[in-house]
C-alpha cells in the first residue's frame, strides 16, 4: 500500500504541475502593449483607442489553419484560392510547416468544431471567416488559454480576445446608400440584394445602407431579398423581385451583382443607378450600359484580405506588435471613371473580384496565380 507520506508527495507534485501548467498558459496569452504595430504601414489600427497585442515569440516554422464557413459563392472560392496562393509564395512557404484549409458551410457548430479540432491538434494560429459574430465565445477562450493566435477576417468576431482584420463593412453600406441618395433626388423604389443571413458583413452593410436612406429625408420603398453574394442565387432573387415588386428606381447589392444585372437584362428592366461590389462581370456591365442609365459605384472588400489575416498571424507568432483590430482600405471605382484594364478586365472571368490587392502589405496577386488554385479542403 502507498504510505500517507508518499501520497502527500504525489499530491504535492500534481499541484506543482498544475500551477506550472497554469503559469505556462498565462505566459502564452498576449500582452497588451503600446503601439504602433511593428508593420505600421500594413497593420493600421481600427480606431484611436484600438489595443495592441504582443504574443510570446514562437519558434517556426508554424502550423496555420484557415477555418472558413460558407463557400458557395465566387468571393469565398476566390478567397480560398488566394489563401492557398499566398501560403505557396516562397517567402511565406518557408515559414509554414503546415497550412490547412477547411470550409464547413453555413453550420455554425460545425465551424466551431473545426476550430476546436485545430486547437486540439496543436496548430499555432487559426484564421477564420466567422459564420456568426457572437457564437464563438467558448472557442475564443480555449484558443486564448492554449496560446493559439486567432485571427478573424471579413466576417469578424465580436470580441477583444481575438484579432480582427476587415474593411469598414458598414462604411460600404453607407457608400452605396449615398450613391442612391445622390442619383435619386426624389427617393423612390429600391431593390436591396443582401448577403448571407446572420453574418456580420450582411448586417453591417444593411445597417449602413438604411442609416443613410433614413437620414436623407427622402421617401424610400425598399424591397429586400437574400442573394447570398452568389450570382445564380442573386439573379433568381432579383428576377422574382422584379416580377412581383418592380420596376425599381435604384438597386444596391452586396455581391452576386453580375447575376443581378443579368436578371435586369432578361426582364428588360430599365438600367438604373446601382451601388454594388467589385466583381469583374459587374464592372463590365457597368461600363457597357452606363450610357443607358446603369450608373455604378463598385466598392468592396477584396478576397485577398485572407492573405493579410495570415500575414498578421505570422507577425503575432513572431512576437511582433499587432493591433487587436486591423482596418484595411476599401477598393472603389465609380462611374464615369471605370477604366478598362485598370478597374475591369474584359478578357478575365466575370466571377473574378477586382481590387484584390493590398500594396501597403506587399500583397499583390495576378488572376492567374489565384485561379490556378483549388477551392477544396486540404
Amino acid at each position: 500500500m502507498t504510505s500517507a507520506r508518499t501520497r502527500a508527495r504525489l499530491l504535492g507534485a500534481c499541484v506543482t504541475a498544475a500551477i506550472l501548467a497554469v503559469a505556462g498558459t498565462a505566459m502564452a496569452e498576449p500582452e497588451i502593449v503600446s503601439g504602433p504595430a511593428t508593420d505600421a504601414d500594413c497593420m493600421v489600427p481600427w480606431a484611436a483607442d484600438t489595443q495592441f497585442f504582443q504574443f510570446p515569440k514562437k519558434e517556426g516554422p508554424y502550423r496555420i489553419a484557415l477555418a472558413n464557413g460558407y463557400i458557395a459563392n465566387t468571393w469565398r472560392i476566390q478567397m480560398i484560392q488566394t489563401a492557398k496562393a499566398y501560403a505557396r509564395q516562397p517567402e511565406v512557404a518557408t515559414r509554414l510547416a503546415e497550412f490547412k484549409v477547411v470550409s464547413t458551410g453555413e453550420d455554425v457548430p460545425a465551424q466551431i468544431s473545426a476550430i476546436n479540432n485545430f486547437i486540439d491538434s496543436g496548430f499555432d494560429a487559426i484564421v477564420v471567416n466567422a459564420q456568426n459574430p457572437t457564437a464563438f465565445g467558448p472557442v475564443i477562450k480555449r484558443a486564448k488559454e492554449a496560446g493559439v493566435v486567432l485571427v478573424a477576417f471579413d466576417n469578424i468576431l465580436d470580441t477583444q480576445d481575438a484579432i480582427n482584420v476587415n474593411v469598414d463593412q458598414k462604411g460600404l453600406g453607407e457608400l452605396w446608400g449615398n450613391w442612391l441618395v445622390e442619383h435619386l433626388p426624389d427617393g423612390g423604389k429600391v431593390l436591396e440584394v443582401r448577403g448571407v443571413a446572420g453574418t456580420s458583413v450582411d448586417t453591417d452593410r444593411h445597417n449602413g445602407i438604411h442609416e443613410i436612406l433614413d437620414a436623407s429625408g427622402k421617401s424610400w420603398d425598399v424591397t429586400e431579398v437574400m442573394g447570398k453574394w452568389d450570382d445564380p442565387t442573386a439573379q433568381k432573387a432579383t428576377a422574382d423581385a422584379i416580377a412581383t415588386n418592380g420596376p425599381f428606381d435604384g438597386i444596391t447589392a452586396q455581391g452576386g451583382d453580375t447575376g443581378v444585372v443579368q436578371a435586369m437584362l432578361d426582364a428588360k428592366h430599365p438600367m438604373v443607378p446601382f451601388g454594388g461590389e467589385t466583381e469583374n462581370g459587374f464592372r463590365k456591365f457597368c461600363a457597357q450600359y452606363a450610357a443607358e442609365g446603369l450608373k455604378c459605384t463598385s466598392a468592396g472588400s477584396g478576397p485577398a484580405q485572407v492573405a493579410v489575416a495570415i500575414k498578421v498571424a505570422l507577425a503575432a507568432l513572431d512576437g511582433q506588435v499587432v493591433p487587436q483590430s486591423v482596418r484595411l482600405p476599401t477598393a472603389v471605382a465609380s462611374d464615369p471613371d471605370l477604366k478598362e484594364g485598370v478597374d475591369y478586365y474584359p478578357g478575365e472571368s466575370d466571377n473574378f473580384f477586382v481590387g484584390n490587392s493590398f500594396p501597403t502589405c506587399d500583397i499583390n496577386f495576378t488572376a492567374q496565380e489565384i485561379m490556378g488554385q483549388t477551392q477544396e479542403n486540404q
